[in-house]
């Protein structure tokens, strides 16, 4: 599975010491990923590594095995199942102490904080602004159902039975909203469904509709959904673009200095600006072609 993660093209990939690991398996689990983030082949890909979280009796050898092993070729440590701002503290000061004494850039790894019960979901906000090295608010599903008692067999689908709304928004809006005010990014977590593309389809549609920043994906046929899903639809990036485009010239001196003004049948202003540029980013990350070019009247 490593091997084949090298070369699937994800923007990131997540090695696993916790849930994916029996508990007898972890030491050798250590020494595998040290050696899988050391061989190199990753390319642009964001390496991150899942430790065990901070009620078990692992943590600690987790985070100082791999960062002392292979602090140079990794990019972030996932801290799950976080429920409280001290979690994310007690990491940063293991993480900085690791750095000082074998050299590394101090504040070099980051740290993406998991949600996955009540508790963390409360201290979400404090959570997030607990650390400068956070980088990354995720939602973990599953285990958060089984915190709160949801009655549900499938994740990210509504208990079933009721007929309760979106039984996520408020979990998801307020990962979102913790992540937003400090300029974190939010992820959803795994749908664990892999052959149903369109049950994925349909539960990432969710979160990318708030505003999400992408989701986790468990198989390689879900990949290619989930970049679909988050970025733009090709006519949403082309008239960002053009916005942005037709906003730059109307108020430029040649453009008459105009603050708002008409593209079409649309009223364009400031605001509309911000709007193109978070579509825009997300159309030119996902490396998408224009095919629609606004021109000066």
């Amino acid at each position: 599975m490593i091997d084949k993660a090298r070369g699937l093209g994800a923007d990131q990939v997540f090695l696993d010491i916790e849930d994916a690991v029996a508990p007898l398996a972890k030491p050798e689990a250590r020494k595998n990923i040290v050696a899988a983030l050391n061989e190199g082949g990753w390319g642009d890909t964001i390496r991150s590594v899942r430790v065990n979280d901070w009620t078990t009796q692992w943590t600690y050898l987790d985070v100082v095995e791999v960062v002392e092993g292979a602090g140079a070729n990794l990019d972030a440590i996932m801290l799950p199942k976080v429920q409280t701002p001290e979690q994310v503290v007690a990491l940063d000061l293991l993480l900085t102490q690791i750095e000082k004494s074998t050299g590394l850039e101090i504040g070099r790894i980051g740290i993406e904080a998991q949600i996955e019960n009540a508790l963390g979901l409360t201290n979400v906000n404090a959570i997030a602004a607990a650390s400068q090295r956070v980088e990354t608010i995720i939602f973990g599903p599953a285990d958060f159902m089984a915190s709160i008692n949801m009655k549900s067999l499938v994740v990210g689908e509504q208990p079933q039975g009721y007929d309760v709304g979106d039984a996520y928004h408020h979990i998801l809006m307020s990962i979102l909203m913790a992540a937003r005010a400090y300029d974190k990014q939010a992820i959803d977590g795994p749908y664990l469904q892999i052959k149903d593309i369109e049950g994925f389809r349909r539960v990432a549609g969710r979160s990318a509709a708030l505003g999400f920043d992408g989701k986790w994906v468990l198989h390689p046929g879900q990949l290619e959904p989930a970049n679909e899903v988050y970025s733009p639809r090709q006519g949403d990036y082309d008239h960002a673009e053009n916005i942005l485009d037709a906003y730059d010239f109307f108020t430029s001196e040649a453009g008459g200095k105009l603050g708002a003004v008409m593209l079409g049948d649309e009223m364009i202003d400031e605001a509309s600006r911000k709007m193109a540029l978070v579509i825009s980013a997300k159309g030119r990350a996902a490396a998408m072609t224009r095919q629609d070019t606004w021109h000066r009247p």
